[in-house]
């Protein structure tokens, strides 16, 4: 069995390669998932319309005109990628990619999905490491932002008893008016 892993091994990059940021999810196109599995489009479309019900909104949903011609213009395609893209395809997230194991039962669309759903979670914790990092970044900003405001009060007070001091020996400098005893 380990040998069937090796031989089916898509490498990590080609799979991160067909991952897409759509309606801020990260998800992946039927196209991109079957020529992964190795089944065509359309059997994939097909076995996924006969279980539309383990696929709810969450799981999957169908490219939205706009979202499909900005999902185009990203790429040059040739023509012989236009045809296979006359209709709106599927994005499945993550949920929905675990899901296609259950529809689709041969041994490689098993494989080939475990090692999606590895990716997938190796990116959520990259995400999750990125976010510490950000927040921590942004405590040290707000910290260093509170010290500035300090050392700008500090310099206030000095230039307040400068201007004191200033005053006093001018008043110390001055010849008394008045009465002298």
């Amino acid at each position: 069995m380990s040998d069937l892993i090796k031989s089916i091994a898509i490498p990590d990059e080609v799979v991160m390669s067909k991952i897409y940021v759509i309606r801020k999810e990260k998800i992946m196109l039927d196209r991109d998932l079957a020529e992964l599995y190795g089944v065509e489009t359309k059997y994939l479309k097909r076995q996924v319309k006969r279980n539309i019900i383990r696929f709810p909104e969450d799981f999957m949903f169908e490219l939205t005109e706009q979202e499909f011609k900005d999902w185009r213009s990203q790429f040059v395609t040739s023509n012989e990628d236009k045809m296979g893209l006359r209709y709106s395809p599927y994005a499945f997230t993550e949920d929905g990619v675990a899901q296609l194991s259950t529809v689709l039962s041969s041994e490689r669309a098993i494989k080939v999905n475990i090692q999606i759903i590895r990716l997938f979670s190796k990116m959520r914790k990259i995400m999750l490491t990125q976010k510490d990092i950000l927040s921590k970044l942004e405590e040290l900003e707000r910290n260093d932002t509170e010290k500035k405001k300090k050392i700008e009060l500090i310099f206030e007070y000095l230039k307040q008893l400068e201007k004191a001091k200033q005053q006093e020996l001018k008043q110390k400098g001055r010849t008394r008016v008045g009465f002298k005893p």
